[in-house]
């Protein structure tokens, strides 16, 4: 007589039984792909701390946004790299900013891929902050000034929806920005435009490649003051029961992996669809650690996007969306 523990064992025997029986599955379907435009003719330079991932002006991000729908990969969401920068990031909004002018080149050439756009000013700021910064110089103290820096935020995302984006994605953590944007947005038009909240953004140490990459490294301090403590869990409620309030219509969870436990909080506390992103530590240890030949890249980022999707996730960020695509499709 066979034991109940062999059980589960019988269906892992083939891989159409597996298959059948898996609780958790992905699929490109599940997966947003982000990009760094940045200003310039005929850019594609690569950044050193996140192999195979590359700053791109718009006539290359065009292509790149192409070859990812062609893949399957449904949306991509748009980080900028402007021409200028300055305190307050004006180039964050106007007209033909880089992300403004990169929207309306991909909703013209590939109209079906759905463009997400980053809502926030550090990449813009001279400083480096996501938002309007006041600073003492003789006490060497400085704060980020809320309200101002909602309007800004409105700003943007006016001019990303004026320009095309499917949804945008406020990534700044100002308190109420969710709500003012919501605001902003349904008063010019765009009721139809969703939100996608970084509703729960750690203050991690994983996002070291990513500020190479949007070169946004804050000039002095750091973003403990509005970002969220790395040991704290009740607040991610906290946080994402207001954004949910205020209008968003995804809930974010940043970093992804060092929080699963947070993903899976949310994901038990609301209907709303929950997004996780892998960051680009993340990406860039997994890369590290394959060229060194101590894992297997393509088995950690099919187990890492599992992960992901079992502690609740419905969508994922993910530098690796492109990869993962081709590596299903040569399955198929």
């Amino acid at each position: 007589m066979m034991f109940p523990e062999y059980r589960a064992r019988r269906l892992r025997q083939t891989d159409k039984l597996r298959a059948m029986v898996r609780e958790t599955s992905i699929s490109t379907d599940h997966l947003i792909y982000p990009l760094f435009v940045t200003a310039g003719k005929n850019v594609k330079e690569p950044i050193s701390s996140m192999p195979g991932v590359y700053q791109m002006s718009v006539e290359n991000i065009i292509r790149e946004a192409k070859e990812a729908y062609d893949l399957g990969i449904p949306a991509i969401l748009l980080f900028g790299i402007p021409e200028k920068k300055d305190s307050k990031g004006s180039h964050a909004w106007i007209k033909s900013g880089v992300v403004q002018r990169a929207i309306e080149a991909i909703k013209k050439e590939v109209p079906e891929l759905v463009v997400i756009t980053d809502v926030c000013l550090c990449e813009y700021t001279s400083h480096g902050h996501c938002g309007v910064v006041i600073k003492d110089k003789k006490k060497g103290h400085f704060r980020v000034e809320n309200d101002a820096t909602l309007e800004l935020l409105q700003k943007i995302a006016l001019s990303h929806a004026r320009a095309g984006a499917d949804m945008v994605a406020p990534s700044d953590m100002m308190d109420g920005r969710v709500g003012a944007i919501r605001e902003a947005l349904d008063e010019n038009g765009f009721e139809h435009v969703p939100i996608m909240s970084y509703a729960v953004k750690y203050a991690s140490s994983f996002y070291g490649p990513f500020r190479d990459a949007a070169e946004c490294a804050p000039q002095f301090g750091d973003r403990r003051s509005y970002q969220m403590d790395i040991a704290n869990r009740r607040e991610a409620l906290r946080e994402a029961t207001l954004d949910m309030e205020e209008g968003a219509d995804i809930l974010m969870v940043k970093p992804g992996m060092p929080y699963l436990d947070i993903i899976s909080l949310l994901r038990q506390e609301f209907t709303l669809p929950i997004a996780a992103y892998q960051v680009s530590g993340e990406y860039s240890m997994i890369k590290a650690a394959a060229q060194n030949g101590w894992l297997s890249e393509e088995q950690v980022v099919f187990e890492s996007l599992i992960a992901f999707r079992r502690a609740g996730a419905d969508l994922i960020i993910t530098y690796f969306a492109k990869d993962f695509a081709k590596s299903v499709n040569s399955l198929s």
